[in-house]
């Protein structure tokens, strides 16, 4: 008998459970600098190149996978991505020095730029364009439980427990989840994929460009924002690591609501565009203001939540625009804009966490916020433009 197709909620929990581990991987770093940096006898703003290194593997490989993802089908992608990932943690894990811990991220990234874009353009193309926002939310929604636990797990392990242990239970389950996902997924369908010169073409249309390049502005300055903010808690308010990890999962559970409220919100404003600007003015603000005031520690948990939950509704409505303006293209255009985000992330991490470390956090928050208003006046550009073309689309 052929095997029954998994119905479309089961694979929307299949990619959510593999996209978790894309959160917990890179964000559980937030309360581990200094444990990291004492373990390889470095500084933080050192530990912090784990970071850049993974997201210049990232971004160098993800327009290559994407476009990869387009031809071949998604699953024969998602599942080395998986194993990399293990493979990743258990590196860092072993790693003789932090040389070779930031090299072996390399792989980290490879995996990141094979999973995220590959799960999102699955979506892209196998549900309705009006639901899209509602599952890609789902779909981050098991993204931000990394997030959320990550810091969490890593922090509480890490003092229980020695800095090794987060990344050899990242690398358990992840290969826990490979063996998961390999049954659930639907086989892997060949597609003929239009020529590079082609798709890469499409990156140039402003309908494409202008959410590609407002989602790097806005997502580089939120991660960045997010890996310093367990160091501005311990400096500021004298916390543990495990108290660090699991200040910081008030950003996570905030991420959390604004994944779920997605979908509704979208219906209730008619258009991801609007949601998308409404979030990233949120994120300005919050941001802002944990890192260039001096709030009590509840006001400073508060506005991690806020920032959280801003970012919450902006990946998701961020990501249903370019899947539906993308169309047989999305698995480039999304995984072009993931080589975006990390070249922001790139650049900002390491002069943030200089900044940090040495006690700056207004010079931080000026960076990270010009950046936001950058993305905050890119959407409103394209709004501006797709209010003008839409006469056009319907005469």
């Amino acid at each position: 008998m052929p095997k029954p197709t998994p119905s479309p909620s089961l694979i929307l929990a299949t990619l959510a459970l593999a996209v978790y581990f894309v959160g917990a991987v890179e964000f559980m770093l937030a309360p581990m600098l200094t444990p990291l940096a004492l373990a390889f006898a470095a500084k933080p703003a050192d530990v912090a190149w784990l970071v850049s290194a993974y997201a210049v593997s990232y971004a160098v490989l993800a327009p290559l996978i994407g476009l990869l993802s387009d031809r071949i089908g998604r699953r024969r992608l998602l599942l080395p991505a998986l194993a990399l990932f293990a493979a990743d943690a258990l590196a860092i894990a072993f790693a003789p020095s932090l040389t070779f811990a930031i090299i072996a991220r390399i792989l980290g990234g490879a995996a990141g730029a094979a999973l995220t874009p590959t799960a999102f353009a699955l979506i892209a193309e196998t549900v309705p364009e009006d639901r899209q926002a509602g599952a890609m939310g789902l779909v981050l929604f098991g993204l931000t439980l990394g997030i959320a636990t990550g810091p969490t797990f890593a922090g509480l392990l890490t003092d229980a427990f020695d800095w090794q242990a987060p990344f050899v239970a990242v690398a358990c389950g992840c290969l826990a989840v490979l063996i998961l996902t390999a049954r659930i997924l639907p086989p892997s369908v060949a597609r003929q994929g239009q020529p590079l010169k082609t798709s890469a073409a499409r990156l140039l249309d402003g309908a494409i460009l202008r959410p590609n390049l407002s989602k790097g502005f806005w997502l580089g300055a939120t991660i960045a924002g997010f890996l310093i903010s367990g160091e501005v808690l311990r400096n500021r308010y004298g916390l543990s690591t495990s108290m660090v990890g699991l200040s910081v999962t008030a950003f996570g559970v905030g991420l959390a609501t604004g994944n779920l409220a997605i979908g509704r919100f979208t219906i209730w404003v008619g258009r991801p565009e609007t949601v998308l600007i409404f979030a990233i003015a949120l994120i300005f603000v919050t941001q802002s203001a944990f890192l260039a005031t001096d709030p009590s520690l509840g006001l400073a948990i508060g506005l991690l939540a806020l920032w959280g939950f801003a970012s919450g509704l902006a990946a998701p409505a961020n990501t249903a625009i370019q899947a539906s303006r993308a169309g047989s293209n999305a698995g480039f255009v999304l995984a072009s804009s993931e080589s975006m985000n990390n070249g922001a992330l790139l650049v900002l991490a390491p002069i943030v966490a200089s900044w940090i470390g040495g006690g700056d956090t207004i010079n931080a928050a000026i960076l990270l916020g010009v950046c936001t208003l950058a993305a905050l006046g890119v959407n409103l550009a394209d709004r501006k433009s797709q209010t003008k073309t839409l006469p056009c689309l319907n005469p």
